[in-house]
């Protein structure tokens, strides 16, 4: 996925300012494929010059309204169609597991028992969005709760993986970690304001 495409994917329902097009993207896209306002403005003026939208209306202040044009509409067609997504397979919190042997068996228990909290936290932010949000049958809706579902499932397994991770572990070690875990997980991280992340649903799975 690349903003160009994120940008044609929104503007291929209705026109819409820059401004508006941030909006739609901090409530729904940015934990997949977040985007600063310089970075979305610059690609929607790269885009008009490419032929791929036009400005449909101008107003004060510089306010500018783009629609996606026909060839604009095939771009994205295009790249839904005929190109493979990106897969990133790397993951530094799987990598760190390789390696849990260098630690004391309390800090490995403590190391995963934090991934699993983290992972509930994310879970919890999550469900709170899904109830916070007026889902209606506008496609960005309908398929933002697809990929929110997606976010719900995986936080919900890679947290049960964690503590049964955990407790191979502490099993291993013959000794009781959990009442002797030292620091104690973090704060949960505070619900996301859009509609994902694997972290969403945002950071990459398995990484959470």
């Amino acid at each position: 996925m690349s903003l160009r495409h994120a940008l044609l994917g929104l503007l291929s329902d209705h026109p819409a300012s820059g401004y508006d097009l941030m909006r739609r993207f901090e409530t729904s896209l940015s934990n997949v494929w977040p985007a600063t306002q310089s970075q979305v403005y610059g690609e929607l003026g790269k885009l008009a010059k490419g032929g791929f939208l036009e400005v449909a209306a101008e107003g004060p202040r510089g306010r500018k309204e783009y629609a996606i044009t026909e060839e604009g509409l095939a771009e994205l067609h295009r790249w839904l169609t005929e190109t493979q997504p990106e897969r990133m397979r790397r993951s530094e919190a799987m990598l760190r597991v390789f390696f849990l042997d260098q630690l004391t068996p309390l800090e490995a228990f403590t190391y995963l028992s934090t991934e699993a909290e983290r992972a509930a936290g994310r879970h919890e932010a999550l469900e709170g969005l899904n109830k916070s949000v007026e889902w209606d049958d506008e496609p960005l809706s309908v398929n933002g709760r697809l990929a929110l579902e997606y976010g719900l499932r995986f936080t919900a397994m890679y947290e049960e993986w964690a503590r049964w991770a955990a407790a191979q572990i502490e099993a291993r070690s013959g000794q009781r970690l959990a009442s002797s875990e030292t620091g104690g997980a973090p704060d949960r991280e505070p619900a996301p304001q859009v509609l994902l992340d694997s972290q969403i649903v945002g950071e990459q799975s398995p990484d959470l």
